[in-house]
């Protein structure tokens, strides 16, 4: 099968992928546990500035993600690469998910004050989205791999 995905959009795929996972790996060992240690008093207006925050770096990125995986698989159709663009795709409904259904509402408990319980449960749950996301960084560095190789079109 010809390979019908361009260098050039797997490799903006995987560079957003990867930015994904490097933060969620930051939040994940060190922004959701020291939450525990922002104090009673202050962990409602800290968290909200937080939710403000975090939201200008990763909605902008996710959102382009999305369109990203999109492009991925549809320019993969009829291709060796399909497969693989299918499994992020996957991933990433994975993560889209996990984030609607486990961390938003654990996030909007937290934004009515501080409960240790549900910051527990938010590094739980993110373990999950950790691991998708890894995956999906790992998916997106074998796509481009697999283009860069010779005899692909591409090099």
């Amino acid at each position: 099968m010809r390979e019908s995905l361009p260098l050039a959009a797997a490799l903006a795929h995987l560079f957003c992928a990867s930015a994904l996972t490097g933060l969620i790996w930051m939040v994940q060992v060190v922004t959701y546990p020291q939450f525990l240690d922002v104090g009673r008093e202050a962990f409602t207006a800290f968290h909200d500035r937080y939710l403000g925050l975090v939201a200008r770096v990763v909605m902008p990125l996710m959102l382009t993600e999305l369109f990203l995986c999109a492009v991925v698989v549809f320019l993969s159709r009829g291709s060796a690469s399909l497969p693989w663009a299918i499994a992020g795709a996957v991933l990433l409904a994975g993560i889209w998910l996990s984030t609607a259904l486990l961390q938003v509402p654990l996030h909007r408990q937290l934004s009515a004050g501080f409960d240790a319980d549900a910051v527990r449960s938010l590094v739980a749950t993110n373990g999950i989205r950790t691991i998708l996301w890894t995956v999906r960084s790992a998916i997106a560095a074998l796509l481009v791999w697999r283009l860069a190789q010779p005899g692909d079109g591409h090099g």
